[in-house]
């Protein structure tokens, strides 16, 4: 899921079995040499030994955008790839919104995506309904895409750079790469269509976790646990006419009805809208939030036939461990999904190219061995990068998703001509827009007047009720 709409305020708030047993059995392929435990990163590393006229091997666990990204950059690196996803067609419970500098900065061709989004609506939990993306220009857009034709697409490139696609299941490995010698990985190959997956083994220098929320990556290097979301979505096709309304258009609602601490949505697809919602604190409702949201939006869809119900955990931080050994985390099996907005698809992808770009880089494309400290690299970059962000939107949602009046008061906030430009520029591109301080200034204390406003018409709704 994901939302440039849901991060108002933030830009201005932030300012700141071995090889013979695998279907590669055959190849020449030199012998593993021991690859040398962890070490400290100082900041200053000589070159990893020589693979002696072999790749470094990588396998990828999981392919959606983060391990798609990564096995794309790996292999245009010199690195030998493999990319291990069992559900090659899975359609993942997902808002499918991209921002436009993802377009561009990972190629995207427009075919992938089935609409441009110019305009949203944020309605409150009063129905009050607010337009938002007046500042955009003729050329700027939010992308709907279904992650079943995203997915599928970066797969096949990556394929075509050299990658090496297996249809498996990971299942496990022995040793994370703190010692020495190759990390054993213990898969099931459904190469041959079969139901029941056939065990096999591979043995690589490196794995990249980028297998979801239930990472089982993460499981066997103890990454820790954390919060997730459980987000539940129903795809309904409905009338043209109505769809018609939906072509260029995205709603999203707010209130105690369609979730306790984040939002409903109605995003358009290429022939249909997805409707859904999310939760963290009450996941034993979502079904009840889901009828909710279906009711607040049964108008525009009215006459809808539901083609495909779908639910899936979101994660709500990063993990405590990210990397151990030559071990890491990419995507959402990290934790990678911004709170309040629910993005996720954006930062799967950028991390599984940043741990990609340091694995290529400090191999020196693929003729070194690498260790704990040169993944390291890519996650002191990550955090360099993106933990503001995350931290500034941990902490809009504490503040706007806490009750109806606050939710009322973000909902009037987002009318602001001045935090939708904000706003958007930053989801948009994925930077940090610096501000007017006047502007900001008029913003802090609208909100706080937003806020005021909100608790005491509650509050006077509740006497009323009383009398």
């Amino acid at each position: 899921m994901a939302s440039a709409s849901m991060t108002m305020a933030a830009a201005p708030a932030a300012r700141t079995t071995s090889l013979r047993n695998s279907k590669f059995h055959g190849a020449k392929v030199a012998p593993m040499r021991a690859v040398k435990a962890a070490a400290v990163d100082t900041g200053i590393k000589a070159a990893g030994k020589s693979l002696d006229g072999r790749k470094l091997r990588v396998a990828v666990i999981g392919g959606g955008p983060a391990g798609a990204c990564a096995a794309e950059t790996l292999a245009k690196g010199g690195c030998e790839t493999f990319l291990i996803e069992r559900k090659m067609d899975n359609c993942k419970p997902c808002g499918g919104a991209i921002p436009l500098c993802m377009v561009g900065e990972f190629d995207l061709p427009e075919e992938i995506i089935d609409r441009k989004v110019t305009k949203m609506k944020m309605i409150s939990p009063s129905n009050r309904a607010v337009d938002v993306g007046q500042t955009l220009n003729d050329k700027e857009y939010i992308g709907m895409c279904r992650r079943e034709v995203m997915d599928d697409f970066l797969r096949k490139r990556a394929k075509s750079l050299g990658t090496n696609l297996v249809n498996g299941l990971f299942m496990k490995l022995d040793d994370p790469g703190q010692g020495n010698g190759p990390i054993t990985i213990h898969y099931n190959d459904y190469e041959a269509d079969a139901k029941v997956g056939e065990p096999k083994t591979m043995e690589v220098d490196v794995v990249i976790g980028a297998d979801g929320a239930n990472s089982r990556v993460a499981k066997n290097i103890d990454a820790g646990e954390y919060d997730y979301a459980i987000a539940f979505q129903e795809r309904i096709k409905i009338p043209d006419e109505k769809m018609d309304y939906y072509k260029d258009l995205a709603e999203m609602y707010v209130g105690d009805d369609v979730s306790p601490d984040f939002y409903g949505w109605v995003f358009p697809k290429y022939d249909h809208v997805a409707v859904g919602t999310g939760t963290v604190v009450n996941k034993t409702a979502i079904k009840q939030y889901q009828a909710a949201m279906r009711k607040r939006a049964e108008e525009k869809c009215a006459g809808g036939k539901i083609i495909r119900v779908e639910a899936h955990p979101i994660p709500e931080h990063p993990r405590p461990r990210r990397v151990q050994g030559r071990v890491t985390l990419v995507g959402d099996a990290a934790g990678y999904v911004t709170k309040c907005s629910g993005e996720g698809i954006y930062f799967a992808a950028k991390s599984g190219r940043m741990a990609a770009e340091a694995v290529v880089e400090r191999s020196q494309n693929g003729t070194k061995e690498v260790d704990e400290s040169d993944l390291r690299v890519y996650l002191d970059k990550w955090d360099r990068k993106y933990w503001a962000t995350y931290k500034v939107l941990d902490i809009l949602q504490k503040v706007f998703y806490r009750s109806n009046p606050a939710r009322e008061a973000f909902v009037e906030m987002c009318a602001d001509e001045y935090v939708q430009k904000m706003t958007f520029d930053s989801y948009l591109y994925k930077t940090v827009v610096p501000g007017n301080p006047l502007d900001d200034a008029k913003l802090l204390g609208n909100t706080i007047a937003s806020i005021v406003r909100a608790n005491a018409l509650r509050a006077a709704g509740k006497a009323q009720v009383n009398m």
